[in-house]
């Protein structure tokens, strides 16, 4: 389909004003196509040309006021509608369309526990043309109403509450809605499993396929009770009450993201529907995305960005009031999961050469391709931490009242960030102007540097600390100073917490204190803001023995998360990363914290950072911490992130194979489906399974989990022929796979212990994702860029091919985007490796 461009939707948005879109579509035909049937109602303000955009198998027919188009002038998913006089108007489309499964447009999934299928809709970005006509930008909203024909024992949900029609079975008609954009319209269609209840005089409902009823129905009622917590809390912050009829959260198969903000029908990626044992601090973040969700009814629903350069108007806002109100709804304390999982990500995107503001000039969005690439880390976590700072410098009250402005300005309308900032300054007198130019259009993160000297005031003995700020935001902070117990050098406490300001261009700053200088300095201590921080050499001898003993979890994932930016900045040996993790990891009493440095340990260090030689030493390290973790008298839920661990790191099969035959780790956890899986597929990277054990395995779990983790275990073999066919699998221009069998396949294939058998490959994956990109759409070129990249290959010759596949026209945005960040992220592997040995 052609690229909608900003000027283009300019144009459009200039000629023509929506009023109503009918669609109507019938699920009842074949497996691979259905039918879509569009009216819909405009003005044109001129005489002049414009076009409607339909992504159809076939396109049927097709009328303008009554008058015949030409199907035949269709190109590229553009429909021209050419002479239009001014005044009303009213367009007819008849398609066939075409089903998905890579969780784009209408996705198709037939599940293989009971041949059940389900289907759901999936319209943002651009892809509503894939299930509809429309004019589709985000500014020409208008009401719907949606009909949808289903087999008779079908459940049909949509953006209104949906009944059944009366002496027309299998017929289905949403309630109208309130004038939203094209890219949210959604419906979902199966045999569904409801969970129904009402709150607030609204009805309730969750959803999800039969086969998991039961796990739906174990935890339904705290998924609920969250739900409604969060939608009370919506309601006392927000002036405006909940702008739609119903509130539907339907947790879907194959979804490509954590969940889509459709008005009144949320959709969730199914595995927040816990099949197998979870942490309470996974728990936490399903409640995170429930409340993110809820945000956008309001962020991106009620008042929706007028075009892709002000993502962040929906994003950023959702990730802060998500994390927000769940800490004021619940008992949960998300903000620590926001530290240890969120900002690394938003620190690690603004580092890259593909950085951007996180609200980008509008030249920097020409196109809704190039909007694709900024659903990222920025828009997300950086643009959270910086409402943080919004909200830390006007105080809460202030900024809820601007909030609440913007709301009443544009409900059911389109904003801008001119909009919003010009709330914000109506509401608090202050310069917003000017701290949305310091936090908002500028890239890359501040990093601040302490350095620490005896003897400030001549006249007085004390510590002098060198703050060094490069960047040019201002910022609202905490220093925490610490002392080693006397008793224990493993420990430490507190002796002074001080309120810093620091000014956008204020680049160094000196401050005095009395006494000896501390054990340990925290620069941001708490996280208040975004900022890269440094420990001085002092500090980090201190806080590599006694960081698990710092009485805050954010204080403590500052520390960790200085040592990690230091480790990717060579100014930290990764080896000294590890020496602290098996110093202090398994006497860290958050999980969230455990799993993030596990990971990053594991992930960036053990598998990129050091020498392949080094590694399983470095494996081996990791396994003796997770085992001191897996104390007869642990939490479950530290045991379960051990076990994990184990596994994950496991060298040699005799422990696990052992675990395997019992069923069960000794003391617990026993082995439910997720950590059998895990387990074969560890056992499968090391050579101790066949693909008889995997088709048995397979055979006790015939869910879409146990054919993802089928999937995943055979690619993972360390065969010929087991590589071979999990290549074509992949790459196969039939296209045999879904997005999520082509993840668990790319997950299997690329194993560090396996890089002679798969050197070979090497050359071959460049072609290969510019082609799957360009035939399976960006979906799959994410999916082709994050999971089949040949991670195990950190060396000069990947390198060279990235870079010669990057020098052509052939990659699409999307692989491009992927592919740039890859290439990124390897050079930073090398820069370490050359640096540190």
């Amino acid at each position: 389909m052609a690229i909608l461009t900003r000027d283009e939707a300019e144009a459009r948005a200039r000629l023509i004003e929506v009023h109503h879109y009918a669609v109507e579509l019938d699920v009842t035909g074949g497996a691979d196509t259905f039918a879509s049937w569009t009216t819909i109602r405009f003005t044109a303000r001129e005489a002049g040309d414009t076009f409607v955009e339909v992504l159809p198998v076939t396109l049927r027919a097709a009328t303008l006021d009554g008058a015949e188009l030409d199907p035949g002038t269709l190109v590229d998913g553009r429909l021209p509608l050419t002479g239009l006089a001014a005044g009303a108007h009213e367009l007819r489309v008849t398609a066939d369309m075409a089903y998905s499964h890579t969780g784009e447009g209408i996705h198709r999934f037939t599940d293989p526990a009971d041949g059940l299928t389900y289907l759901y809709s999936m319209c943002c970005l651009s892809d509503g043309p894939r299930v509809f006509a429309a004019f589709d930008q985000p500014d020409l909203k208008a009401r719907f109403d949606v009909t949808v024909v289903a087999p008779e024992e079908w459940t049909v949900l949509g953006n209104g509450v949906a009944t059944r029609v009366p002496d027309q079975p299998g017929h289905w008609r949403c309630a109208t809605t309130p004038p939203i954009s094209s890219y949210l319209v959604a419906v979902a269609a199966g045999p569904y499993h409801s969970v129904r209840t009402e709150h607030a005089g609204l009805p309730f409902g969750l959803h999800v396929r039969r086969s998991l009823a039961e796990h739906l129905d174990k935890d339904a009622e705290e998924i609920l009770d969250i739900t409604r917590r969060c939608f009370d809390r919506y309601h006392q912050v927000f002036d405006e009450p909940y702008p739609f009829d119903s509130y539907d959260q339907a947790f879907v198969p194959e979804f490509n993201y954590g969940a889509m903000e459709n008005p009144g029908l949320v959709t969730f990626r199914e595995e927040f529907v816990f099949r197998s044992a979870v942490t309470e601090a996974e728990r936490e973040v399903r409640g995170t995305v429930i409340a993110h969700e809820m945000a956008h009814m309001w962020f991106g629903d009620l008042v929706t960005l007028r075009w892709w350069d002000d993502v962040w108007l929906n994003e950023s806002f959702a990730e802060y009031m998500g994390y927000q109100i769940l800490t004021e709804a619940t008992d949960y304390q998300p903000w620590t999961d926001f530290a240890v999982m969120r900002k690394p990500w938003g620190y690690e995107a603004d580092q890259r050469p593909s950085t951007h503001p996180v609200a980008p000039a509008p030249e920097d969005v020409p196109d809704t391709a190039s909007a694709w690439l900024n659903f990222d880390g920025i828009s997300y976590a950086k643009g959270a931490s910086a409402l943080r700072q919004l909200v830390a410098w006007l105080g809460e009250e202030t900024f809820l009242a601007g909030v609440n402005l913007h709301f009443a300005r544009h409900r059911f309308g389109n904003a801008t960030l001119a909009d919003f900032i010009g709330a914000m300054a109506d509401a608090s007198g202050r310069d917003v102007p000017a701290w949305a130019d310091s936090w908002l259009r500028t890239a890359g993160p501040d990093t601040l540097t302490p350095e620490i000297a005896d003897g400030g005031d001549a006249a007085t003995a004390g510590w002098r600390l060198r703050l060094a700020h490069a960047g040019g935001r201002p910022h609202r902070l905490r220093l925490g100073a610490y002392d080693v117990a006397p008793d224990d050098r493993t420990r430490v406490v507190v002796r002074e917490r001080r309120e810093l300001e620091l000014a956008a261009d204020e680049s160094t700053t000196t401050h005095d204190f009395p006494g000896a200088r501390p054990d340990l300095l925290i620069v941001n201590d708490g996280d208040l803001s975004y900022a890269r921080v440094r420990l001085d050499a002092g500090s980090w001898d201190t806080a590599r023995r006694a960081v698990s003993s710092l009485p805050e979890p954010l204080s403590r994932t500052v520390v960790w998360n200085a040592a990690r930016d230091m480790v990717r900045e060579g100014a930290l040996a990764p080896a000294d990363y590890l020496e602290a993790v098996r110093d202090s990891l398994a006497r860290e009493p958050g999980i969230p914290l455990i799993q993030g440095v596990f990971g990053f340990a594991r992930g960036h260090i053990a598998d990129r950072y050091l020498d392949p030689a080094q590694r399983p030493a470095a494996l081996a390290g990791l396994g003796a911490v997770a085992r001191e973790l897996l104390v007869p008298d642990a939490a479950p839920d530290r045991r379960l992130v051990a076990a994990r661990a184990l596994i994950d790191n496991a060298t040699e099969p005799g422990e696990i194979r052992d675990w395997w035959r019992a069923g069960t780790v000794p003391g617990g956890p026993e082995l439910d489906n997720e950590l059998r899986w895990r387990l074969l597929h560890r056992l499968a990277v090391l050579g101790a399974t066949t693909t008889e054990e995997i088709r048995a395995e397979a055979e006790r779990d015939p869910s879409s989990i146990g054919e993802e983790g089928a999937a995943r275990c055979r690619a993972a073999l360390p065969d010929e022929a087991a590589k071979a066919e999990a290549w074509e699998a992949m790459f196969d221009p039939a296209d045999r796979l879904s997005n999520y069998l082509f993840t668990a396949t790319a997950q299997g294939f690329w194993q560090h212990e396996q890089r002679a058998l798969l050197a070979p490959y090497l050359p071959r994956f460049f072609p290969a994702a510019v082609e799957l990109a360009a035939r399976r759409g960006h979906a799959l070129a994410q999916a082709g860029t994050r999971y089949a990249f040949p991670l195990p290959f950190t060396e000069q010759e990947t390198l060279r091919l990235a870079e010669e596949c990057l020098a052509g026209d052939a990659p699409t945005a999307a692989l491009r985007r992927g592919l740039a960040d890859q290439l990124d992220d390897l050079r930073r592997a090398l820069r370490v490796r050359a640096q540190w040995g």
